[in-house]
């Protein structure tokens, strides 16, 4: 069994001790992955005002968010700007694309993609992957090669405003199958790798989902007939969840699966079906994510 390993990048903190983390453990398993990186301001601290949504203030308690991601986090860019990742830890960056990690963008301002996105027109996201895209280039001598938008907030004028960036492929929904993504009826030739398995904050606290058994529940939503892509998140399984992931990963290991960038499920998938995009929710994640219209596990999720 192989899982695609997608790791998204948020914040400053995420950056500076849970990238280094996570490369030092990586090496240690000799595994590869894909990191999407937030290059721009760390204004995360803004999604406070969230709080008044009751579905967003049950999550913060559910996975116990000041613990999980650090009151640094919570705040960054609240009363000023943040700090602008990329400058400020350009080196942390390149090291990853140094240890033969795939590099990709995930946002220049992670809080107003998640924030914003819904009223946002072709310029501004232009704009937003476009500052985005040439930090990382700056950084790493090369433009990243694959994309991977905020929270799975993706809609049509995103995928249409993708086109005109060199990426390899984009993970910008959940589904099931590597898809050629269709707009207006019309394919588009960058693919999507979507995230089939779900994340930490989705599960724990869920159906009797704890610490002590969320490995192998999570190991058990695996399977060997269908696409493994799982992300993780640098300020989770790299900082206040390090020794559980790294149980993860031998348990894994035990069990025969392997784990490798997404790049390299797309070079083995040399025919991707096609499909639209779709906004409905997820459990356990408050507002509305991206699917792949087509995907088995959108319409079980809808139903």
């Amino acid at each position: 069994m192989r899982i695609g390993l997608r790791v998204d990048v948020d914040t400053f903190r995420g950056t500076k001790l849970g990238v280094p983390n996570l490369c030092r453990l990586f090496a240690g398993h000799s595994i590869n992955a894909s990191f999407f990186f937030s290059v721009g301001p760390d204004n995360m601290g803004r999604h406070l005002w969230r709080l008044l949504r009751p579905k967003f203030l049950f999550k913060m308690l559910r996975t116990k968010a000041a613990r999980l991601y650090g009151w640094d986090i919570l705040f960054k860019g609240t009363f000023w700007p943040g700090p602008v990742i990329g400058k400020k830890l350009a080196d942390v960056i390149r090291s990853a694309a140094e240890a033969g990690h795939e590099v990709g963008l995930h946002a220049w301002d992670h809080h107003a993609w998640q924030a914003h996105i819904d009223t946002m027109d072709a310029w501004t996201v232009h704009q937003s992957l476009s500052r985005g895209v040439d930090l990382l280039t700056k950084i790493l001598g090369s433009p990243p090669v694959c994309s991977a938008v905020p929270g799975w907030k993706c809609n049509d004028l995103v995928l249409t405003e993708k086109r005109r960036f060199p990426f390899r492929y984009n993970s910008d929904c959940r589904g099931d199958s590597i898809f050629r993504p269709l707009v207006d009826d019309k394919q588009l030739a960058q693919p999507q790798i979507p995230v089939t398995l779900p994340t930490y904050d989705e599960m724990i606290g869920h159906h009797g989902v704890t610490e002590s058994n969320y490995n192998d529940r999570l190991l058990a939503e695996c399977s060997e007939d269908r696409l493994n892509v799982l992300t993780i998140h640098a300020e989770v399984e790299g900082i206040a969840c390090f020794e559980m992931f790294d149980k993860f990963l031998k348990a894994a290991e035990a069990q025969g699966i392997s784990f490798l960038p997404l790049g390299v499920l797309l070079d083995d998938c040399p025919a991707p079906g096609s499909s639209g995009v779709v906004h409905d929710t997820i459990s356990g994640r408050e507002g509305w994510v991206a699917w792949q219209e087509t995907s088995k596990s959108y319409h079980e999720q809808a139903g």
